[in-house]
């Protein structure tokens, strides 16, 4: 929801999320802690955060954080168990995205690494332009796979690679998962997939067959980086995911009526 230009009230937010929480999901993004005038959209995430019911859920909750404050602020919220952190081997990206650099975006993965164990957090390192970007810089996928390395030694064991503006293909996914999954057997890697509706499923499908098991999604496909370039692409909808596990006979525990009910109230919420 960063890209929407209606601020959605907190109660809203609140709602939606609760509903989340009964599905069965493993994690839930529900917030940022962010600079409000970049994202002012997710500038009440303290107060939609004190209205969610954790009392009977299995989903843990992820927040997204920018820099060390960001990740201070988070961090003391014990209902947290992830902070997110859009690293990002683009310097275009992440000077558009967070106002950093690679090396500034190193060391800030430094500090959030100390915070998370200060404070019994799990920090998750999402690469983002991990399959390509718009904006000319370098790119392979050997270059993905020695920050991948880089980002290990330092601690790092769960990376989603993303896919920020819809641009990734069947032989960079198969070429990124191939090579990551079986030499870094200790890491989560996940897909943050930005897609069109024509390529989702082989996209899923080349990430899934090479050992990916962690996938973002959201449920009506909303979304995309606002910072990212001018044309935002949607986010892969949690029911194309779902249609590819029932048509591949993968076993999930997701309550059907819950994910219903939730689908109905995104409708509700979101333009």
């Amino acid at each position: 929801m960063q890209g929407l230009v209606r601020f959605i009230p907190t109660k809203d937010k609140a709602r939606y999320i609760n509903s989340l929480l009964r599905v069965g999901f493993d994690t839930i993004d529900f917030g940022s802690f962010v600079s409000p005038k970049a994202i002012p959209q997710m500038k009440d995430t303290a107060e939609v955060l004190k209205r969610l019911d954790l009392s009977n859920t299995k989903s843990k909750l992820l927040a997204i954080v920018g820099n060390k404050r960001g990740g201070e602020t988070a961090a003391d919220f014990d209902e947290i168990s992830y902070l997110g952190f859009p690293f990002s081997i683009s310097p275009t990206f992440l000077e558009r995205n967070i106002n950093s650099t690679i090396d500034k975006s190193q060391q800030t993965v430094d500090d959030l690494l100390n915070i998370c164990e200060r404070k019994n957090k799990t920090l998750v390192v999402y690469i983002s332009m991990a399959f390509g970007n718009p904006y000319g810089d370098e790119w392979s996928c050997d270059v993905v796979a020695n920050w991948v390395d880089t980002l290990y030694n330092m601690g790092v064991r769960i990376i989603p690679l993303s896919d920020t503006v819809g641009i990734s293909t069947r032989k960079s996914i198969n070429c990124l998962y191939s090579a990551l999954v079986p030499e870094f057997d200790d890491i989560e890697f996940g897909f943050h997939l930005h897609t069109t509706v024509r390529h989702w499923y082989k996209k899923i499908n080349a990430a899934f067959i090479n050992g990916c098991r962690r996938f973002d999604t959201v449920i009506n496909g909303l979304g995309g980086c606002p910072m990212a370039e001018n044309r935002l692409v949607g986010n892969l909808r949690t029911s194309n995911l779902l249609e590819y596990f029932d048509i591949n006979y993968v076993p999930i525990d997701i309550d059907e009526k819950a994910f219903e009910n939730s689908y109905g109230i995104a409708l509700d919420v979101f333009p």
